[in-house]
């Protein structure tokens, strides 16, 4: 009995060792309910006096959350780093695009109506535009942590968008809204951005044709209910976008967020992942589902406005007007050679006298100067961002200081830095993001001219 004891004592301290050094660190179970779980496991032996292993305690974690939420963090790092790099690719490119799309819009104008290079320009600012729109979808991509929200009614956004983009298109949409879907919280443009990408990916996933089914409702999620991972408890607007598409394989499922990953041919990879992006600063969670052969749902919940104060509609865009004329003094403050010279050229042919500045210190010198000479600048226009530590934001403050009624236009290739989106808080009387063609810039500059009814009080200085 006695050896057998020891047989069986050694059998169970293999068994132990064996579990130490095989167990797997993770397992991935199925619950009753179809739900997989990761599921930690720790081994943690008991030695006996003789230190041998005697026992083995076995812990088992449920850490499918943990590893959800670490997957989230390193994605949100990934889009951060990525964003910072795309940020700054696109100011640059805007900047360029500046002085092209400038300079075309510029010739189209001052070409006659019926000169046969105006279709060949047309071709060139149609292209220069299409990589405008690139560049803010980059700038979108990188700065969608900050969108500029308002409470907005999102159903006719919606609808308007959805239709525009299947423009053409063999494929019909069909449209389900609930009665009272409450306004929501966005920034217009942005979420505009997101549903425009889901609807150009759904219509290509039916080259076949198909119906594209959209649906949009109020959706309460409690605390209590667990059924949708990272979202967090509150009062949401649904929409749901459902196609009738290939669908997508499993093995991408797990990446479609990821920036630059893409199945198409001629895709950047920015689209889901700028949608994701947007999505997630906004508060709120983008979903998928899908089935190949039988089509896919994303599925967007948007934070619904707090309060309701009628219901907000979402501004439709304005139409630019041919050049405006004017007369003023301009000074126009930018680092940039190319853009100064055409802002120059620009105003200049539609009668304003034109100052350059390359830095903000100069820019501010001047002002000074030629505010002592008693030939105040009517307005200034100052890039947001400017060499020489002090930017356009730095330099109005200066220009207050020696002019409370300085005239300014805050520019930038950063269309969505908060100053663009709020230049009234810090001053500025408008705002004119790059790039930009020649009549909205000869536009804004008329507009400002004309509403600045300011009487200025003259200052006498002491002659040098």
């Amino acid at each position: 009995l006695a050896a057998q004891a020891k047989t069986q004592k050694s059998g169970y301290r293999n068994e132990a060792q064996s579990i130490l050094l095989n167990l797997p660190e993770n397992v991935t179970l199925t619950s009753r309910d179809g739900i997989e779980r990761v599921i930690e496991q720790v081994a943690s032996p008991i030695r006996d006096s003789k230190n041998e292993v005697a026992v083995v305690v076995l812990v088992f974690r449920d850490i499918t959350a943990r590893q959800r939420a670490d997957a989230e963090r390193r994605k949100a790092e990934t889009l951060e780093q990525l964003g910072l790099l795309a940020g700054g690719i696109a100011h640059d490119f805007n900047n360029l695009l500046t002085a092209i799309i400038g300079n075309i819009s510029l010739a189209s104008l001052l070409l006659p109506p019926d000169d046969e290079m105006a279709d060949r320009l047309d071709d060139a600012k149609n292209a220069s535009l299409r990589a405008r729109d690139l560049a803010q979808q980059l700038l979108t991509f990188a700065r969608g942590g900050a969108p500029i929200k308002k409470t907005a009614s999102i159903t006719k956004l919606i609808q308007d968008t959805v239709s525009f983009s299947l423009r053409g298109s063999h494929n019909r949409s069909v449209f389900d809204f609930a009665d009272d879907v409450s306004p929501a919280e966005i920034d217009a443009g942005q979420i505009s951005q997101v549903i425009a990408n889901l609807c150009v990916n759904a219509d290509q996933a039916m080259p076949n044709g198909g119906t594209l089914y959209v649906s949009c409702d109020n959706f309460c999620y409690d605390v209590d209910d667990a059924t949708i991972p990272d979202l967090t408890p509150g009062d949401y607007v649904r929409v749901r976008i459902r196609d009738e598409g290939v669908g997508i394989p499993e093995k991408y499922m797990k990446r479609i967020f990821d920036p630059y990953f893409t199945t198409k041919l001629k895709g950047n990879g920015l689209g889901l992942a700028t949608a994701y992006s947007i999505v997630k600063n906004h508060n709120g969670l983008m979903t998928v589902e899908s089935q190949v052969h039988v089509g896919t749902t994303f599925t967007l919940y948007l934070p619904a406005a707090a309060e309701q104060e009628g219901e907000a509609q979402v501004e439709a865009p304005t139409k630019l007007t041919p050049a405006m004329s004017g007369t003023g003094r301009i000074l126009v403050v930018d680092d940039e050679d190319a853009i100064r010279d055409l802002v120059e050229f620009t105003l200049t042919r539609l009668g304003y006298q034109v100052s350059q500045a390359a830095t903000a210190l100069q820019g501010v010198e001047l002002y000074h100067e030629k505010l002592r000479q008693g030939k105040r600048f009517d307005l200034v226009i100052l890039d947001l961002t400017l060499p020489g530590g002090m930017g356009g934001k730095e330099a109005l403050k200066k220009l207050i200081e020696i002019d409370p009624t300085v005239n300014a236009i805050v520019s930038s290739g950063y269309a969505t830095d908060a100053t663009m989106s709020r230049y009234q808080d810090f001053g500025f009387r408008g705002v004119i993001a790059k790039p930009y063609e020649a009549a909205e810039l000869g536009k804004i500059v008329h507009d400002v001219i004309e509403s600045s009814n300011v009487n200025v009080v003259s200052l006498n200085y002491p002659a040098a």
